[in-house]
């Protein structure tokens, strides 16, 4: 079986978030279990020169966009076995960010393209073509309308992953022509609420649609998680499912990770937590408290992460537990300003870093016993999974990924700490039933550690679970 996963952004070429993580890690996956899996990306100008260097020049063809072509040059690389496949052209790709340009309709629209047009240069055929969000949702709709009936690409099977349905490539009516070049009687594949819809076309040509939690692919069939799209989805909801999203155990792991003051593992974990624990309070300028909990945050500082939550009761939760706080993060201006007054106010007990350092998230990660993680929604979420990973136990609302991945263990089973509905007070709730646990049930709390440790949320399942869908297109 050979699999062509095509993305906007790939590990370790080029990262912005969790799609990068996958398109990175699960064609690995595939290529452990002997699934011939290549993936192809743009050449984005800011690529470190270093990967550049190794990167093999194939060939160069022109590609059509609407009524004009483009030059594409084609690049190969390969990283822990995997080809990449990298397309050029710096009139699309030479910028100095890799989303949020003006023309991001156009430069998209050229790579879903390129992504079929080299296929034939490369010498590669794939049974599946597996897409990933909005940038490249016109791969299948360009394949249905354009490219099934060529003999060369007869039989290829689509697939499209909704990472976050909240970005779905939506523009005017009149890129369809000018842009996207579809002909009139196929203008209807985009068109949606009176706009072009890029995702809402990759929903209705590919042949399967997944989302990165099964939780996921059933909230996007409700109007509060779809923002707008659950008519349509409802409407093809046979061909919907969800499929967990794992982790790199190989650079979240900590028996090796060098960001670590003590590597452990499940045989050593009291004493490495302690020893984390204390590196990250000295880092954070916290006093050394070994017997308070510790409590990490690490996201984007933006509303549907719950930072509302937070904003609502941690006055409260600060003035009245003995418990410390480490946020790492930036966002939206009003919660980096709420966590800087906070860190004013209860010093001892918060300390905070706006940005992002991925050497102080995996500090974070291996030094705190609590996670703290209370989203609005969340497809998949890896954090939750790095954090059982590193020991620390999650606080999470239960949604999406974060549902399918973290149970309460109130019934003595689980792996963290739950609350369901999106109320500041559950939230507290949940934070105070975890900090509770830690003072008062000090035996528990060493076997929720080794519990969380001995979680496998790596990618082996989760390429199974693709595998098999693979193979149920090709018997279709």
């Amino acid at each position: 079986m050979k699999v062509l996963f095509v993305a906007s952004e790939a590990q370790p070429f080029m990262a912005s978030g969790g799609l990068a993580d996958v398109a990175g890690a699960l064609s690995q996956a595939l290529r452990r279990r002997l699934i011939g899996c290549r993936v192809v990306m743009p050449m984005y100008d800011t690529i470190a020169q270093e990967l550049k260097d190794k990167m093999t020049f194939v060939t160069s063809i022109s590609v059509p966009v609407a009524w004009r072509r483009q030059y594409c040059g084609i690049f190969q690389a390969k990283h822990n076995g995997v080809i990449y496949y990298l397309i050029d052209n710096q009139y699309y790709f030479k910028r100095d960010s890799i989303y949020g340009h003006y023309d991001d309709a156009e430069r998209f629209t050229f790579f879903a393209r390129a992504a079929l047009e080299i296929l034939p240069h490369i010498g590669f055929k794939p049974d599946i073509i597996h897409c990933n969000d909005w940038q490249t949702a016109l791969t299948p709709v360009f394949y249905k309308t354009m490219y099934c009936q060529d003999p060369w690409y007869q039989g290829i099977k689509t697939v499209f992953t909704i990472h976050n349905i909240q970005y779905q490539g939506t523009y005017g009516m009149d890129i369809i022509g000018d842009v996207v070049g579809l002909k009139p009687e196929d203008a209807g594949i985009l068109e949606y609420d009176g706009d072009a819809n890029f995702m809402k076309g990759g929903i209705e040509c590919a042949d399967w649609v997944t989302t990165v939690s099964p939780s996921y692919a059933q909230e996007i069939l409700d109007p509060w998680y779809s923002h707008g799209l659950d008519p349509i989805l409802r409407e093809r909801q046979w061909k919907l499912s969800g499929i967990l999203n794992g982790i790199a155990t190989d650079t979240n792991d900590p028996e090796t990770d060098p960001n670590l003051a003590l590597h452990f593992n499940v045989s050593n974990a009291k004493e490495g937590k302690a020893a984390n624990k204390a590196a990250l309070q000295e880092t954070m300028g916290l006093p050394q408290k070994p017997d308070v909990p510790l409590i990490g945050i690490v996201t984007r500082l933006v509303s549907h992460k719950g930072l509302d939550l937070i904003k609502g009761v941690f006055d409260e939760f600060l003035a009245t537990t003995e418990v410390q706080v480490v946020v790492l993060g930036s966002g939206d201006w009003q919660y980096e300003t709420y966590f800087r007054e906070l860190a004013n106010r209860y010093g001892d007990k918060i300390a905070v870093r706006i940005g992002f350092v991925p050497s102080l998230a995996k500090k974070i990660y291996g030094g705190a016993d609590l996670f703290l993680m209370p989203s609005k929604s969340e497809p998949c979420g890896l954090a939750q999974m790095i954090s059982l990973r590193y020991g620390t136990i999650p606080i999470v609302r239960e949604t999406g990924g974060l549902r399918d991945s973290i149970t309460d263990s109130g019934d003595g089973l689980g792996n963290g700490f739950t609350f369901k509905t999106y109320n500041a007070h559950d939230m507290l709730g949940a934070l105070r039933r975890a900090v509770d646990t830690y003072y008062n049930a000090k035996d528990y709390w060493d076997t929720l550690v080794v519990r969380a440790l001995e979680c496998d949320f790596s990618w082996g399942k989760s390429a199974g679970e693709y595998i098999k869908l693979y193979k149920q297109l090709m018997k279709d």
